[in-house]
């Protein structure tokens, strides 16, 4: 069995956020991590693979340092590890990154794709999804538990206070919930093991089933009216008032912003 993981580098928010004049992030000035769901997935892919002995290879579109992030992937126990990046796919939005991922995936064999649900960059959970409409595979989105059963995948789907148990066959797509395990850390010999691989890199121009009109910011029908830092918030009116003043003066203001 095959399983292509898609997993993203996205901002170690703590670090703080920066921006480029156009309101896109300015990834490459900012520290990176596997965005949570992904690595999540990541684990998922590997235990089947402790289970079935199946492939699996990770895929990243990004920054030529996200092969950091690839190489992490590899020590934690993939088998091969896949970077597509090119200056001219930069700046994509949702539709544009889908478009090109897919194009990426149609050059290798899947049984099982899994991503994140989605990335604490821009919390859209749409990549996931429109990879799979990309590639007409049926889809099954927020996993908390995946097994596979012959030439099916039986997913636990979260579903607001229960949970649903789907059935699919493969070739399917899965989108993964950090909640969904707990991820492997790396080991020494994994690492080692890691920097002695190649990485495959693919820019724009390996990727033929990709039309032009859909990638970088040029083909984002996306586009960022306004982007800025968190706005920090004033300390706020103090008062100091004996316990009945206090709620008098509460009520008050709640009456006032037509709260109550």
């Amino acid at each position: 069995m095959n399983i292509v993981v898609c997993i993203k580098q996205v901002p170690d928010t703590k670090g703080g956020v920066k921006f480029n004049p156009d309101g896109t992030l300015d990834r490459a000035s900012m520290l990176a991590i596997m965005n949570p769901d992904d690595k999540a997935g990541l684990e998922a892919a590997l235990r089947l693979k402790d289970e079935t002995g199946a492939k699996v290879t990770v895929v990243t579109m990004g920054l030529p340092k996200a092969d950091d992030m690839l190489r992490e992937a590899l020590a934690m126990g993939a088998d091969e590890a896949v970077l597509i990046t090119d200056r001219r796919l930069g700046g994509a939005d949702t539709w544009a990154t889908s478009s090109t991922i897919a194009a990426g995936l149609k050059k290798l064999d899947y049984d099982l794709i899994i991503t994140g649900r989605q990335a604490i960059d821009g919390d859209t959970a749409q990549v996931g999804p429109q990879i799979a409409e990309h590639l007409e595979l049926p889809v099954i989105s927020y996993a908390e538990g995946i097994k596979v059963e012959g030439d099916s995948v039986i997913v636990k789907r979260q579903y607001e206070d229960r949970y649903h148990e789907i059935k699919a066959k493969m070739p399917c797509l899965i989108t993964a919930l950090a909640e969904l395990n707990e991820p492997r850390y790396m080991t020494p010999g994994g690492i080692f093991d890691a920097f002695d691989k190649e990485v495959t890199v693919w820019g724009r121009d390996d990727l033929t089933d990709l039309d032009d009109a859909n990638i970088g910011l040029a083909g984002s029908p996306t586009k960022i009216a306004k982007a800025s830092d968190k706005v920090r918030k004033g300390a706020g009116e103090k008062v100091a008032l004996d316990p009945k003043e206090s709620v008098d003066y509460i009520v008050g203001k709640l009456k006032e912003k037509h709260v109550i």
